[in-house]
């Protein structure tokens, strides 16, 4: 049985022939014997000359000398063998200690393992080099955790944040809601309240109507009842004495008969509420529209935008046509071939409502223009070139000037037109406002808007006389209570354009 080398002994072998120490960055020569990198490089100056090795005396090449890596891993095991805490793990195959690494299996071998052993094909390193290199690699994956674990905390936070956004969002949204509702149930009990109004009202009139004809019978009742009784007395009278005693109530009897006579004088009278009970629903309707809609706008008339024809009253809210033309400087905002004028207030967001009287006027156009649209020559009517308009001609064929333009089917002929412009949605509404209940809607334009959009009034051509009616932005007073305008306006105070 062969015997086994020793740690001693097995050093003694790896010594270097020349310093005769362990063997530090070992280099084979040619002839098979190994030394110690600097001590090969003491014996020559340069690398590229040839060597006699000290061992053997064959010469050798040194351009060819190459590392002994499998004989440096055995150097570097003994190494740490000697250092090695003697209560270390050893190999349960050659009980020495775990000392390298093999990188292909990821498990500790000791030196025989990678020399002799099953890893003998493997790339093996030592221990410490290995530690080395999985502690550098596990502290770039820790940094990386701690990265993508900050990441996640702050993504925790942001949606946290979200969270209670959210909630205090919603919070708010359920106030506002619960206040517009109490809003709309206070509308709703006060339109209920006038239904309920109305109805007694006519019944109560009804009722003491008939209660007045029930006292009126009753009392003709009981004055039928009592000539009864004395006509009876006095018939019996007769009977017995033979000849009548008293004539005159026969002839009372005689004249109130007439007068109230008992058959045909019966007529039944039906309730009618005025509405039909279908008819609620869409009534309340019409009369919330107006009241859900955003508190009219307080608008006047610009005097620097209109045509030199035109003439402004009352605080520039009544626009009237004049005949005499005024010739006025040039300037970009004012119109110049058409009998325009627009207000003096523009929208770029949000909700607005107001109202326009038109009277009896025949001839009118209105709407929004854009604050860009070119105002001299002919103005053009379409909403690609920024101008949406409803209008009257003629008196009786009302138009919007749409792309194709449309007929629009009024069987009525509003005085008072109310226009409702919500910028985000993209939705301009002209209504018939003559009822200070409701809103009955004329027509909707569908667009996209852009820039800064102006209420515009087109008084349209004074045609000999026959359009001079003015147009009024009615003030908030006025809202629900003027009148439309007619020729009697009493233009003080004008101010020429």
């Amino acid at each position: 049985m062969a015997r086994k080398m020793s740690l001693c002994e097995l050093e003694d072998q790896l010594l270097c022939p020349i310093c005769l120490e362990l063997l530090k960055e070992p280099l084979m020569l040619q002839c098979g014997h190994s030394f110690c990198k600097s001590c090969v490089g003491s014996l020559v100056c340069n690398l590229d000359q040839q060597l006699l090795c000290p061992v053997c005396r064959q010469a050798v090449d040194c351009s060819t000398l190459l590392p002994n890596v499998t004989l440096a891993c055995v150097i570097e095991a003994l190494r740490t063998m000697g250092n090695s805490d003697p209560n270390q793990e050893s190999c349960p195959v050659h009980h020495n200690p775990l000392s390298l690494f093999c990188e292909q299996d990821q498990e500790v071998i000791c030196g025989l393992c990678g020399i002799i052993g099953a890893h003998r094909q493997h790339k093996i390193m030592p221990v410490s080099t290995a530690y080395s290199r999985m502690k550098e690699e596990l502290s770039v994956l820790i940094t990386e955790v701690q990265q993508h674990k900050r990441k996640l905390d702050e993504h925790i936070s942001k949606l946290v944040n979200n969270k209670t956004r959210i909630a205090n969002e919603s919070d708010v949204f359920k106030w506002v809601i619960r206040k517009e509702f109490q809003e709309l149930h206070r509308y709703i009990d006060e339109e209920k309240a006038s239904f309920l109004g109305s109805i007694e009202r006519k019944a109560g009139h009804l009722i003491a109507s008939i209660e007045f004809q029930v006292t009126q019978t009753s009392d003709a009742l009981h004055k039928l009842q009592e000539m009864e009784s004395s006509l009876e007395k006095l018939n019996n009278e007769t009977h017995h004495l033979g000849e009548p005693r008293d004539g005159h109530c026969a002839m009372a009897a005689r004249e109130f008969l007439p007068q109230h006579p008992a058959e045909g004088t019966f007529s039944a009278i039906s309730f009618k509420p005025g509405f039909h009970q279908d008819d609620i629903k869409m009534t309340v309707w019409k009369r919330l529209l107006r009241r859900v809609l955003p508190a009219p706008e307080t608008l006047k008339l610009d005097p620097v935008t209109g045509h030199p024809l035109l003439e402004l009253t009352k605080d520039n809210t009544v626009v009237q046509s004049r005949l005499l033309y005024q010739r006025r400087g040039s300037i970009p905002e004012r119109f110049d071939a058409s009998n325009c004028i627009l207000a003096n207030k523009g929208f770029s967001w949000g909700k607005h409502y107001w109202e326009v009287i038109v009277g009896t006027k025949s001839h009118w156009r209105l709407g929004i223009i854009k604050g860009t649209a070119n105002r001299k020559g002919k103005l053009n009517k379409s909403p690609e070139h920024g101008v949406w308009l409803i209008g009257l001609k003629e008196g009786k064929i009302y138009e919007a000037f749409n792309n194709p333009r449309t007929t629009l089917p009024l069987t009525a002929r509003p005085q008072r037109i109310g226009v409702y412009l919500h910028y985000e949605k993209g939705e301009l509404t002209f209504y018939n406002a003559d009822s200070p209940d409701e809103l009955i809607p004329i027509y909707t334009f569908q667009a996209e808007f852009q820039g800064k959009l102006y209420p515009i009034i087109d008084m349209c051509w004074h045609e000999r006389g026959t359009n001079p009616l003015p147009i009024v932005l009615p003030t908030p007073a006025m809202i629900r209570h003027t009148q439309a305008p007619d020729s009697s306006l009493d233009p003080l105070e004008p101010t020429k354009l």
